[in-house]
């Protein structure tokens, strides 16, 4: 039996949007039907839609509008089709809680120790559904450290973390070296450093795109 073809997925996304929770479900939706064909070796890569957000964060729709000068119809459209997106791929975004926009410098320093634990997939995932399900605050330390913990890391470590400025460095490298090959959008799935698929595609282009390469390898 010829065993499964490596590749390694980089995928620069960001907690705070929503395509990447989409684009991340079809990834993982994708590699479940490319079960024994493929071994996947998943890494986080941190990306920020507003670095500059301020600690209180800033409303949602006064944020769209501020930013893309988006009018309220077409927010409510693009929110309704995210919602539908979600849905066929089994994840809830609850638009009515997500009420804020919030700085996820942090949460990208909790996922950068996460993964040297070999936990940063549950925490992504934790980190996604508290913030588009639930609609928490995924820059306040006292939630980051909780949801630290229900993804099966120590508390106290991560508390340590979120205290001082650990991986701060290590993530504003990452975001450079991503962004200086020319990265400036997300989700971007890089699969063995060179083959790029842009945005949230459903699960069958993430499965055609791993399947041709893994052939080709």
């Amino acid at each position: 039996m010829t065993s499964p073809a490596s590749v390694r997925i980089d995928f620069v996304s960001d907690v705070s949007c929503p395509w990447c929770a989409i684009g991340l479900a079809s990834l993982q939706q994708a590699l479940k039907r490319l079960d024994g064909e493929v071994s996947a070796e998943i890494h986080f890569q941190p990306f920020e839609l507003n670095p500059q957000m301020a600690a209180e964060g800033e409303d949602s729709t006064e944020h769209l509008v501020r930013k893309y000068g988006s009018s309220a119809e077409q927010i409510d459209a693009n929110r309704e089709a995210i919602r539908a997106r979600g849905a066929a791929l089994g994840f809830t975004f609850n638009m009515d809680r997500r009420s804020r926009v919030y700085n996820t410098f942090d949460a990208h320093r909790l996922l950068h120790w996460a993964e040297l634990e070999g936990r940063h997939i549950a925490l992504k995932q934790t980190l996604l559904r508290a913030y588009f399900t639930d609609g928490e605050d995924v820059s306040a330390h006292d939630t980051l450290e909780r949801l630290a913990v229900e993804a099966g890391l120590d508390g106290a470590r991560a508390r340590q973390v979120l205290a001082g400025d650990e991986f701060a460095d290590e993530v504003r490298t990452q975001e450079a070296f991503f962004q200086s090959r020319g990265i400036h959008s997300v989700p971007a799935t890089i699969i063995n450093g060179q083959h790029l698929i842009s945005g949230g595609q459903p699960p069958e282009a993430f499965e055609q795109a791993l399947r041709q390469i893994a052939v080709a390898r």
